[in-house]
C-alpha cells in the first residue's frame, strides 16, 4: 500500500464541494479542510505508483477550481493501529 498526502489549494468558494467530490473518490481515505497554507489535506491510499500517478494527473485535473497541489509521498507509518488492515486494497 502507497500513502499520499496531496495538499491543495482551491477556489475559496468551492471548498466544500471540491472536498465532497476528493471524498467520493475510491483512492481517497480521508479529506480534511484546514487552516494555514492550505485548503484541502487529501489522504490517499493506493497499491502502486502508477495509481496515484493517474489520479493526480487524471483525475484532479479534471476538478475545476483545483488551483494547487503539492503531493508527498509517506515512506514509512508510524501508528498504534494497523494501518496496513485498516486500509487494505
Amino acid at each position: 500500500m502507497i500513502t499520499s498526502i496531496i495538499l491543495l489549494n482551491v477556489a475559496r468558494t468551492r471548498i466544500n464541494e471540491i472536498a465532497e467530490q476528493l471524498a467520493e473518490m475510491q483512492e481517497v481515505s480521508e479529506v480534511y479542510s484546514v487552516t494555514g497554507n492550505y485548503d484541502l489535506v487529501v489522504i490517499v491510499r493506493v497499491a502502486q505508483n502508477d495509481d496515484l500517478a493517474r489520479l493526480v494527473t487524471e483525475q484532479l485535473v479534471k476538478i475545476d477550481g483545483i488551483e494547487k497541489t503539492d503531493t508527498m509521498l509517506a515512506f514509512k507509518a508510524y501508528s498504534r493501529h494497523d494501518l496496513e488492515a485498516m486500509f487494505a486494497i
